[in-house]
């Protein structure tokens, strides 16, 4: 198996795990895996609300520790300054809290129910990723 073939396999693997994990979530919960919402709740502690929240955080990160063990991780190159990932982080944070909601919360979850509003939201999300790339590689650079 060549190395494309192989990302081909690994692309579908891992969508296939969202999927299953993401209607797991919504069948067993009736809750939207959207990682913002999880990640915020814990701010918000509510009695029985915090276990499967946890468990949720813990599985992401438990499969990216596991994946080592069995595949390479692809090399991670970050080119760019200490100071505009902070602002990136920034700018995602209050992108968040505009859109009410994530990529993951909207792209994932609320497309596959089918939610105008959601696929608004990821239009726009696209849109502005696209115009960000733009404005960061061509006019902030010169």
């Amino acid at each position: 198996m060549n190395y494309p073939d192989l990302l081909s396999w690994h692309a579908m693997a891992g969508g296939l795990a969202i999927g299953f994990a993401v209607t797991l979530l919504l069948l067993f919960n009736g809750r939207v895996a959207g990682i913002s919402g999880i990640i915020g709740g814990l701010f918000r502690l509510q009695r029985g609300d915090v276990s499967w929240r946890i468990a949720f955080i813990l599985g992401l990160v438990l499969s990216v520790t596991s994946w080592k063990f069995f595949f390479a991780l692809p090399e991670i190159q970050i080119e760019t300054s200490h100071m505009m990932l902070i602002l990136a982080g920034l700018l995602v944070g209050f992108g968040t809290r505009l859109g009410s909601g994530c990529t993951s919360g909207h792209g994932v979850c609320g497309l596959s129910r089918g939610s105008s509003r959601s696929f608004v939201a990821t239009a726009l999300f696209i849109v502005t990723a696209m115009m960000t790339v733009y404005w960061v590689r061509h006019v902030f650079t010169n």
